[in-house]
């Protein structure tokens, strides 16, 4: 088994909220510097620079997952991850026709910059990003569980775009595995402050838009960094566990 300190929800400069330090090569600096060694690259509905931080990371002791922050019809910010980029892909290919067709205008919202491994700029994302799919949040849990993938309810204590204030509670038509809180959110305040919470498991986020933000805070013991290792740690199964700080 390996100890894996974890930072499952990072943003690039691919997302309009992003700082422009949020490029591959300074992500993975970054991360190695904290101790953090497994990260999820989850940009808002885009994939476009999963593949550049996986390149940047090569040869060295991170691991980048492929994700997505996906923001559904409720306005529900969900992590997508994923083991292969080719279902990230996959999932890519339907997530865009149910965005809204809106221009960027980076003026206002901020630039959405593809990259390559070393940062330097590829292109332009035209489609404004910080948008609602028009994905249910039932509908994107059963795409993203058909894919292999992990569906995790995003900071879902935060008044914007988290679950517990948009509908008030968690679904119980959904089996879902685990909840993201926010940074701010100490975990032995979650279920006092949350009573909701309870049963379910929980990770604790950066939510990294800069480089200070990312957080690490979450220990899995796994026998290798693949999704059905990380269910399992959830779990508490099989010497698998999870410790979060």
């Amino acid at each position: 088994m390996n100890t894996h300190r974890a930072e499952l929800h990072v943003h690039t400069v691919l997302s309009p909220c992003a700082e422009v330090e949020m490029i591959p090569p300074l992500i993975v600096e970054s991360s190695l510097d904290l101790g953090i060694n497994l990260i999820a690259i989850t940009d808002h509905n885009a994939s476009a620079n999963v593949s550049a931080v996986q390149k940047a990371a090569e040869n060295t002791p991170l691991i980048v997952l492929p994700g997505m922050e996906l923001q559904t019809v409720e306005e529900v910010h969900c992590l997508c991850l994923f083991d292969r980029l080719d279902s990230l892909l996959r999932f890519q290919t339907i997530v865009a026709p149910t965005l809204p067709h809106i221009q960027n205008q980076p003026d206002h919202f901020g630039g959405q910059f593809v990259v390559d491994e070393t940062g330097d700029f590829i292109r332009h994302e035209d489609q404004l990003l910080i948008v609602s799919s028009s994905l249910t949040i039932n509908a994107a849990f059963n795409l993203v569980s058909a894919l292999g993938g992990l569906f995790i309810p995003a900071h879902v204590n935060r008044k914007a775009f988290g679950l517990l204030e948009i509908l008030g509670f968690v679904p119980n038509d959904i089996p879902l595995e685990v909840l993201e809180v926010s940074r701010n959110l100490q975990m032995a305040d979650a279920i006092k402050t949350y009573p909701q919470l309870t049963g379910f498991p929980l990770i604790r986020s950066g939510d990294a838009h800069r480089l200070d933000e990312l957080l690490g805070a979450n220990e899995f013991i796994l026998e290798s960094p693949t999704i059905n290792e990380i269910r399992m740690a959830i779990r508490n199964i099989e010497g698998r566990s999870l410790k979060v700080s």
